[in-house]
């Protein structure tokens, strides 16, 4: 069986959990671990996970691209690649605007654009920040003008890979145009994939499509499945998504979540309003064959899949035996 390369989003009750999930899933084959942001910061978890590893790829996934300067996340870059004996993988996303408005302060204008131009900036500090030189850029919305600066470490590699998280049409399209890789949402099923992401995104020789999945792995797979559950019912809970559950013939199923969140159940415990439908057309849920055969689906398409266990409103206890599933089948797979 052809699979696509398996990446892994370890989970941690604590950082050290989180950090020995990551060696397990060097050791079973994985080939990129990635660092996300949102209870934790992403370039401090990436730091530790680069300097816990040895082989296996470090990744943001994903950093927000606002809430940093431009020059501080290039400093971080260059850091993680030194740390890493350059294998980063700088991950970025814009966010939505009241997560950066709200949250950090951070003024939302035209976010294609400003990532274009935050990309470009980041660029030009890692390839010149070491020697001297001024490095200006111009644009609408991102202005870089550094004078009498000179980073005194070598770096590893002038040029760090990036790769951009998007859904909408036109941030998919950017990240094909400028990115070296792209970073799918969490729900992003084969078909979605082929119809709707590959052919704005027009992915070039090099690039890589890596496909985000909440993955649980059960020998029952009813059990399985009621362990994805909790993920979809929050998606589906946000209106955002309506396009995504329509184009899987999921727009009722949808709505009966949202009836259920309105009538007061938290966003966390949405599980049970969740239609088995909508788990088995937007996770990778089932037993260790059902599993390894969705994943194959996203052959000839995505370069990689990015595995990560479902996490809402499952207790830790719960969490912790689905990533040990999931780290076995790795190491089953990667044989």
């Amino acid at each position: 069986m052809t699979i696509p390369a398996l990446h892994f989003q370890p989970w941690g009750a604590t950082l050290r959990e989180q950090l020995d999930a990551a060696r397990r899933a060097e050791a079973a084959g994985a080939a990129v671990v990635w660092a996300p942001e949102l209870h934790r910061s992403a370039p401090v978890t990436a730091a530790a996970l680069a300097a816990r590893t040895h082989t296996v790829g470090v990744g943001t996934g994903i950093a927000l691209a606002f809430a940093r300067s431009p020059f501080l996340t290039a400093l971080s870059a260059l850091d993680l690649d030194e740390l890493s004996g350059g294998r980063l993988r700088l991950g970025l996303g814009t966010g939505v605007q009241r997560l950066n408005e709200d949250w950090h302060g951070v003024a939302w204008s035209r976010p294609v654009q400003r990532l274009r131009e935050t990309v470009a900036a980041i660029r030009l500090v890692v390839a010149g920040a070491h020697t001297g030189e001024p490095v200006d850029l111009d644009g609408d919305l991102v202005r870089l003008r550094i004078r009498g600066y000179r980073r005194p470490y070598p770096p590893l590699r002038t040029e760090i890979p990036v790769y951009l998280a998007g859904v909408g049409p036109a941030m998919v399209a950017l990240a094909g145009e400028i990115g070296d890789g792209w970073i799918s949402h969490e729900l992003c099923s084969p078909s979605y994939l082929s119809s709707h992401v590959l052919p704005r995104l027009q992915p070039r020789p090099g690039f890589e499509v890596v496909v985000s999945a909440c993955c649980a792995v059960d020998d029952d797979p009813a059990a399985a499945r009621a362990a994805a559950a909790g993920v979809v019912g929050f998606y589906a809970s946000v209106r955002t998504y309506a396009d995504l559950f329509a184009f899987h013939d999921l727009a009722e199923e949808q709505r009966r979540v949202i009836e259920a969140f309105r009538g007061g159940l938290p966003a966390d415990g949405l599980a049970g309003a969740v239609a088995s439908a909508m788990v088995d057309r937007l996770t990778l849920s089932g037993t260790p064959d059902e599993v390894a055969s969705r994943i194959a689906a996203y052959s000839g398409l995505a370069a990689a899949v990015k595995l990560s266990p479902p996490t809402h409103g499952l207790p830790a206890e719960r969490i912790r035996a689905l990533q040990d599933r999931i780290l076995r089948l790795i190491e089953e797979l990667s044989r």
